[in-house]
């Protein structure tokens, strides 16, 4: 048995209980090849709640310090986290970007689900902020279809994203999957990017039913 599996068959029943997670278009989701999952993120509970709803693994980028821990909590820490799909990348500084964009790659030629933030970071107020155009760039040099998903109430149950999630009702709404083909070749366009990046958003945005602000989250949070 695998981890993954180890976790849904003991945290799952668990979680379920406590936010009673409703998914809604999960046969959205090709059975088998390489996907991305491009959402809204609200808090930090996003990812955990993710690996529980759907069969198929998900794997996606996280902060390298989740997994650095020392003593027993770090350890433990890390195991979940890993277990759960999670791949550790230093985001800090200008490589940042482009080594969970090459991370992502990877994952994808494997065959495998890859879920991305667009916003590149929690939202600071529950907005959907402007994406980023990693999301055009992986799927255009993959050739994986974009399945939009949208997390809802996961801010009613952790707030701010800090501290012991509180139980409540969670929706995962998966939108109809996006192919950009059409587009084949253009990984380099950076009005492509934009175009392929806003038309995704604009899906996570239908499916969230969020405010649209066209700006970045990080500028967000700085200001």
């Amino acid at each position: 048995m695998s981890r993954l599996a180890i976790i849904k068959a003991v945290l799952g029943p668990v979680m379920r209980l406590m936010f009673r997670p409703r998914v809604e278009g999960a046969e959205n989701i090709p059975g088998t090849g390489p996907v991305i999952l491009a959402g809204n993120h609200l808090t930090f509970i996003d990812s955990m709640i993710m690996p529980i709803c759907l069969d198929r693994p998900v794997y996606f980028i996280g902060k390298d310090e989740y997994v650095t821990g020392k003593g027993i909590k770090g350890r433990a820490m890390a195991w979940f986290f890993t277990s759960v799909g999670m791949i550790p990348v230093d985001r800090d500084g200008g490589r940042g970007g482009v080594a969970a964009l090459m991370t992502g790659r990877r994952v994808l030629e494997e065959g495998k689900i890859f879920s991305i933030y667009p916003e590149g970071t929690r939202s600071p107020d529950g907005r959907l902020y402007r994406g980023r155009t990693g999301i055009a760039r992986l799927t255009l040099m993959t050739g994986a279809p974009v399945v939009p998903f949208a997390m809802i109430g996961t801010d009613k149950i952790q707030p701010g994203g800090a501290g012991f999630p509180r139980p409540g009702k969670v929706t995962v709404r998966f939108g109809e999957a996006m192919e950009f083909s059409r587009y084949d070749g253009m990984d380099r366009d950076r009005y492509v990017l934009r175009a392929v990046t806003d038309s995704v958003m604009a899906e996570v945005m239908r499916l969230s039913g969020q405010e649209y602000v066209d700006m970045y989250a990080t500028k967000a949070k700085a200001a």
